[in-house]
């Protein structure tokens, strides 16, 4: 039996130690100005918004800081994947309101993406390419995501950035990076897409 385990083990030790893999604390700016509709406490529908010479701009997302955490593990020498979670806080701008009122809320986000290298795993420093999916949990001033509140999309997102292996187990990376969403919330008037524009930097262990 010993021999037996031995053997197996010995076989798979190829593919064990040829595998890596990573964990990142990244921190950074969230650039995100889109307008999301028509103001509620004002209007409900399109037509009565338009009648009332509404333009769709009264609540806007504004620009924030985001923080996640990443873990990501090589498939072939080039190429890797990536899970991630990260938070984004942001404000509600009234700009109906007078005078124009901002309240904070939150934008949390899971996802995974899919990354090609321009240097091969053992190198110190590694360019990439990414795209992947994602979901975003946006929750509106006064409302909890424990609770279960806030407004879920579904999207995708691209980008790219660079990992560097320091000394040891340490190492640091950039991303910059677009996630595209449909606008929350529903609102009367609202069109088009958030475009939330991720610039980061981070520090990790690589193993």
């Amino acid at each position: 039996m010993k021999t037996v385990l031995a053997v197996l083990l010995l076989a798979g030790s190829g593919t064990v130690w040829g595998q890596s893999a990573d964990f990142w604390f990244s921190a950074g700016e969230s650039l995100v100005s889109t307008y999301l509709g028509a103001d509620p406490n004002v209007c409900t529908t399109g037509a009565q918004c338009q009648s009332l010479g509404d333009n769709g701009k009264d609540l806007q997302l504004t620009d924030g800081f985001r923080f996640g955490f990443r873990f990501g593990f090589n498939w072939k020498s080039r190429f890797g994947h990536e899970i991630q979670y990260a938070y984004s806080r942001t404000h509600l701008k009234y700009n109906d309101a007078q005078p124009v009122t901002e309240l904070g809320m939150a934008i949390h986000q899971g996802g995974y993406n899919f990354l090609a290298y321009g240097t091969r795993e053992e190198a110190r420093v590694r360019p990439f390419a990414t795209g992947g999916v994602q979901f975003a949990n946006y929750v509106p001033p006064g409302a909890s995501a424990t609770y279960g509140g806030g407004s879920t999309k579904l999207g995708f997102n691209y980008g790219a950035g660079v990992k560097v292996k320091l000394t040891g187990f340490w190492g640091v990376r950039l991303d910059l990076r677009q996630y595209v969403t449909p606008i929350p919330f529903g609102l009367a008037l609202s069109s088009g897409w958030v475009h939330q524009t991720e610039a980061s930097a981070g520090v990790g262990v690589m193993f």
